[in-house]
């Protein structure tokens, strides 16, 4: 698994390697989704080698996109899925390292014949080193893996380093929406957000954090209630 491997930031230091909460693997794909994954799969892939901070996101579509959005983690697809169907004049990235929620949208891309999506099954790093300056309109951070353990806290995607390449690659005004159901983590991720000069919190009173904005497209994952709280949204904005 290539998310093993040592990932560069930014800066030129180094990423630790890729952990996740649960498995990368999971249970074996059916024959079915075994077949769109080695047909269909290679034509949304998106191929980082040889980009350092110089590939420009709307190339990798066959059409202009108006904006180009970046999914990190999208589990099970259904908010991929949906907000391309949304908006099909957009380009939509998704990055998943579970092989089972990459086969699960590589179907629903096919089935739906939805053109706006490119895929990357593996650690959203690879991507985000990969992408060129102020090149991204909007981030979607889904209900990520949570390490609610204290001692686990440095796994955690929220960091300072990591904010720092969020904000390298969104355009001036780019958005950036966090969702989780683990209230530490919520805390965890406002407190690094509004330690950062890049970015500013959207919210002007309660609701806009505990009611799911109007664009939210609701998630399996996000119906099964894991975490101790109620899902909470915290939108940003890049200044």
């Amino acid at each position: 698994m290539t998310g093993e491997d040592k990932h560069k930031k930014s800066n030129g230091s180094e990423f630790g390697p890729l952990r996740t909460f649960g498995r990368t693997g999971g249970r074996p794909l059916s024959a079915r989704q075994q077949k769109l994954m080695d047909e269909e799969l290679p034509k949304y892939a998106i191929d980082t080698k040889d980009h350092k901070a110089n590939l420009a996101p709307d190339t990798l579509f066959t059409h202009s996109p108006r904006e180009v959005w970046f999914e990190i983690g999208f589990g099970g697809a259904e908010h991929l899925i949906g907000q391309a169907q949304k908006h099909p004049d957009f380009g939509i990235i998704g990055c998943e390292p579970f092989l089972e929620g990459v086969a699960k949208a590589v179907t629903q891309i096919w089935e739906n014949k939805i053109k706006n999506i490119r895929l990357h099954a593996d650690d959203a790093r690879d991507i985000l080193d990969a992408l060129s300056d102020n090149s991204l309109d909007r981030v979607f951070i889904m209900f990520p893996d949570p390490w609610h353990k204290a001692k686990h806290h440095k796994r955690r995607l929220i960091q300072v380093e990591f904010l720092q390449t969020l904000a390298r690659v969104l355009k001036k005004g780019g958005q950036v929406r966090f969702a989780t159901d683990w209230a530490n983590y919520a805390d965890w991720a406002l407190e690094k957000f509004e330690a950062s000069d890049d970015f500013e919190w959207t919210a002007n009173q309660a609701d806009d954090w505990r009611i799911p904005p109007e664009d939210h497209i609701t998630t399996r994952y996000q119906m099964k209630g894991l975490g101790d709280c109620k899902p909470v949204f915290l939108d940003f904005v890049k200044v």
